[in-house]
């Protein structure tokens, strides 16, 4: 089966965000929990490393901020309504993954698509900045679909391939992410679509996940960059 579109995470997974989403999380608690600042400020934003191992192990990003940070439900609601706002003004650049935008050549015959809790308008300045936005036919990002509609939910992505195809009836897409709730979005996306279709999940592994710790297991784990030109080559 030939894919139709290659869909992506954003962060994580074509950039690497840690600095920028540690800095927004900062701002957002100074506002939202001025008690989880300063000599306060939750070990898991305190060095890459840490917030690595906290955005990995948790399940979805209310857990992060509740379990993790330490924010109340209450809090964290508020937080969450804040971060499309804190993303657009936060001036902390990104990059690119060492070797992504070869990636994006090399299959740049195939419509591509951006599925993120990110916002669309700082997901389409970095690929113009980097000279990779024609590939992507369509991006949805956080501030795209309702709070409850985020991923896993498979929403994001029914409104992805409907913006590259004109309607959701494709036959054979990969989705590439770094979370276990990648995957579970891959496999809500199949289900949502329905028939014959098949969503192929992949795990972005250079991004310090450890898909082996995941219930919900990709079909296939890209180790590095480089290892996607084969798994992609498969079905291209």
């Amino acid at each position: 089966m030939k894919l139709d579109a290659v869909l992506w995470d954003y962060d994580g997974t074509l950039v690497n965000s840690v600095p920028k989403n540690i800095d927004i999380t900062k701002a957002i608690l100074s506002v939202v929990a001025p008690h989880l600042t300063g000599e306060f400020l939750p070990k898991y934003l305190r060095d890459e490393e840490s917030y690595h191992e906290a955005n990995h192990s948790a399940k979805n990003w209310q857990e992060l901020y509740v379990d993790y940070y330490g924010l109340t439900h209450e809090e964290m609601l508020i937080a969450g309504g804040m971060w499309a706002e804190h993303q657009e003004k936060n001036t902390t650049e990104v990059m690119l993954f060492d070797g992504i935008k070869d990636v994006v050549t090399q299959f740049s015959y195939l419509p591509h698509g951006i599925c993120s809790q990110n916002s669309q308008n700082n997901i389409r300045r970095l690929l113009e900045n980097n000279s990779i936005s024609a590939p992507f036919k369509s991006i949805v990002g956080y501030n795209d679909v309702s709070n409850r509609n985020q991923k896993p939910d498979a929403l994001s992505g029914l409104k992805c391939i409907e913006s590259i195809f004109g309607h959701t009836n494709s036959q054979c897409l990969m989705y590439i992410g770094d979370h276990e709730a990648d995957v579970k979005f891959a496999r809500n996306l199949q289900k949502a679509i329905g028939g014959e279709s098949r969503v192929i999940a992949v795990a972005a592994a250079y991004s310090r996940s450890v898909p082996e710790s995941w219930g919900c297991k990709p079909d296939y784990t890209a180790r590095t960059v480089d290892e996607l030109f084969e798994i992609i080559g498969k079905y291209a």
